[in-house]
């Protein structure tokens, strides 16, 4: 198979592309976490479903797919495994038996206790200017709601 000569200009380089530097920061920032999450035995996905839980819960299955960007597929086993853990409980609506309400336990409201930590210790394992994670984040929030209004991703919570 032969090569094409590589040309300066093309759209097609990697160092051009913007989802690249969002995917390779995002793995590398989930690797970051998993040695701060490790002694509470937990995964960056559990992490930020309990993030969302310590805001709004009791809540539905379907808010925190909407805040977490995660489907139904993925949110189940892992709801499940955290009420294993005995940090949430899932109850049926009475109304509605498709949906599922998450409540904290009272171990997994303690648990927002311990995890306090987590974001300072983040913040110096990575040592990045506050005020440019905070301009980025911007940044991010507005790519995002971009991203989420595009045709393609059709208003689903996982594009």
């Amino acid at each position: 198979m032969g090569h094409r000569p590589k040309t300066e200009g093309s759209l097609l380089r990697l160092d051009r592309q913007l989802c690249f530097p969002l995917y390779a920061a995002s793995r590398l920032m989930t690797r970051v976490y998993q040695p701060l999450l490790a002694p509470l035995g937990l995964t960056y996905p559990q992490y930020i479903v309990l993030l969302i839980l310590w805001e709004d819960a009791p809540c539905t299955v379907s808010h925190i797919g909407e805040r977490s960007l995660l489907n139904s597929n993925t949110l189940t086993p892992l709801l499940k495994r955290l009420e294993q853990l005995g940090y949430v409980t899932r109850t049926r609506s009475a109304e509605d038996e498709r949906v599922v309400e998450i409540r904290l336990t009272e171990a997994g409201a303690a648990l927002e206790q311990r995890c306090v930590c987590i974001p300072d210790q983040l913040s110096k394992a990575i040592a990045y200017p506050a005020s440019q994670a905070h301009a980025l984040r911007k940044q991010l929030d507005q790519l995002i709601g971009a991203l989420r209004s595009a045709p393609e991703c059709n208003g689903e919570a996982d594009p």
